[in-house]
C-alpha cells in the first residue's frame, strides 16, 4: 500500500497540477486510499485483540497498547478498536471500506449495529442481516453522511420501541484534553436526566456569583462556575480517597521560589504536568498546607531504610514527585491508579527509600511481580523488559 500510494503521487506531483479538475481527482483518490488504509488498521488491530497480542507488551487492550506504544488518543484509540470489531461483524460494510468507499467515521456511526445484542435482537426480529448490512454499506458509501446516521437511529428505534428504558449511564461520557501550556478543554455527553443535575448544580453557582458589574460573557462564568463546583467539593473532603489520601490540588515549587516575591514564570508544576507562575503557587498557598521534601546531595528525595515495609506518605510523595506517571513503558497511568513498587522486594533485602521505589498502575505492578521488570537509568529514564529479556520500545510509525 504504501508503495502504490508512492507511486500515485509520484505520477502527478502536486506542484505540477494545474486544473481544478486535476485537484479534486488526486483528493478523491486521497481519501479513498485512506479509507481502505483505515479499514485495514481496524482489521489488524482486532485480529491482535483477538490473539491478545497486547499481552506480549504487558497491557490489557489494544486501546491500552495503541495509546502507549503509538501514541493515539483515548478516543481515537477506542474508535479503531470498535470499528475492527464493527468490520468483523459486517462484511458488506467492511468491503466497501476497503474499496475506499466508507470512512473510519462511517464505520463508527454504524458500529451500535454491529454489538453482539443488537445483532442478536436483529435475528431474533426475522430481519436478514446480511441484507441490512448491505443497506448499511449502501447508504455510507451513496448517501449524505446525515443519512447514514438517521438509518442506524431509525433502525435502532424499530428494534425495541417499547423496551426498557437505557441504563442512562451507559451514555454518559467526558473526555478530557491536556494542552502543553497546561490548560484543559473537554467534551461531554449526558442523558437528559443527568444532563438536568449538571444544568441545575452549575447554574446555582452562576447565579449565586453574580457580582455587579461582571461583564463576562455566557460561557465565561459557566466556566468559572465548573472549577467552582470542584473547587467546593474538594473543600468539603467527602470525596472518595486516591490511594489512601484525599483528593487535592497539588503544587511543587522549591522553597526559594516560594519565599521569593517575584512572579516566577513557569516555576511550578500541579500534579496533573500543568506549568504555573510562582505567583500563582504561592495564592494557592495562602489557604492550603505546605508539605516539604528534603533533597539530598544528588538532588533525590532521603529515603527511609528498612524500619518500615509500608511506603509512608512523604515518601510517596516524593515518588509521585519524580515519576508523575506510572514508569512502565507504554503507560500513562496517572499517580493516584499506582502503587510504589519495590524495586528490590522489602523480605528480600530491599529498603523503603526512593531509589528503591517505582509507581506502577495496578495491572503493571502485577505484570512486575510476574515477569516483566522496571530498571531506572542513571539518566533518569525508566526502561522495562519482558519476561523472555527482550525490551518494550515505544514504536515510530513508518515514513513513507
Amino acid at each position: 500500500m504504501r508503495e502504490l500510494l508512492r507511486s500515485l503521487l509520484d505520477a502527478e506531483p502536486l506542484e505540477e497540477l494545474a486544473t481544478a479538475d486535476q485537484v479534486l481527482e488526486r483528493t478523491a483518490l486521497l481519501v479513498a486510499v485512506r479509507n481502505a488504509v483505515d479499514a485495514e488498521l481496524a482489521t489488524t488491530v482486532r485480529r491482535a485483540e483477538n490473539v491478545q497480542a497486547p499481552e506480549r507488551d504487558g497491557q490489557a487492550s489494544m486501546r491500552s497498547w495503541l495509546r502507549g506504544r503509538l501514541r493515539f488518543s483515548v478516543r481515537e484509540a477506542a474508535r479503531v478498536v470498535g470499528n475492527g470489531r464493527t468490520l468483523e461483524r459486517m462484511p458488506a460494510v467492511a468491503a466497501a471500506a476497503a474499496a475506499g468507499q466508507v470512512s473510519a467515521e462511517q464505520v463508527a456511526v454504524i458500529a451500535p449495529l454491529a454489538s453482539v445484542h443488537v445483532q442478536a435482537e436483529v435475528v431474533g426480529q426475522g430481519i436478514d442481516l446480511a441484507e441490512l448490512d448491505r443497506l448499511l454499506a449502501g447508504v455510507a458509501a451513496a448517501q449524505p453522511h446525515a443519512d447514514l446516521g438517521r438509518v442506524v437511529r431509525h433502525v435502532l428505534s424499530r428494534l425495541d420501541p417499547d423496551g426498557p428504558e437505557p441504563d442512562p449511564t451507559e451514555g454518559r461520557r467526558l473526555s478530557i484534553a491536556r494542552h502543553d501550556d497546561g490548560s484543559v478543554t473537554g467534551r461531554f455527553e449526558l442523558d437528559p436526566v443527568g444532563g438536568e443535575t449538571f444544568c441545575a448544580a452549575l447554574e446555582s453557582i452562576v447565579q449565586a456569583s453574580r457580582p455587579k458589574g461582571d461583564v463576562r460573557n455566557r460561557s465565561q462564568q459557566q466556566g468559572d462556575a465548573l472549577v467552582q463546583l470542584a473547587d467546593t467539593a474538594l473543600a468539603s473532603g467527602g470525596l472518595p480517597v486516591l490511594r489512601t489520601v484525599k483528593p487535592h490540588v497539588v503544587v511543587t515549587i522549591p522553597l526559594d521560589d516560594l519565599a521569593d516575591p517575584a512572579t516566577g514564570p513557569a516555576t511550578a508544576t500541579t500534579g496533573f504536568g500543568a506549568t504555573i507562575s510562582a505567583a500563582r503557587a504561592r495564592w494557592l498557598a495562602c489557604d492550603g498546607s505546605i508539605s516539604r521534601i528534603v533533597i539530598g546531595p544528588e538532588g533525590q528525595p532521603l529515603g527511609v531504610g528498612r524500619t518500615k515495609r509500608v511506603v509512608p506518605p512523604h515518601l510517596r510523595r516524593a515518588v509521585e514527585h519524580r515519576d508523575r506517571t506510572c514508569v512502565f513503558t507504554g503507560c500513562d497511568a496517572p499517580s493516584h491508579w499506582c502503587d510504589v513498587h519495590h524495586l528490590v522486594h522489602w523480605i528480600h533485602g530491599g529498603d523503603t527509600s526512593l531509589d528503591n521505589s517505582a509507581l506502577l498502575c495496578e495491572r503493571h505492578h502485577t505484570k512486575v511481580h510476574h515477569g516483566f521488570s522496571v530498571v531506572r537509568q542513571p539518566d533518569g529514564r525508566w526502561r522495562t523488559w519482558r519476561p523472555d529479556g527482550t525490551e518494550i520500545l515505544i514504536g515510530t510509525p513508518l515514513l513513507l
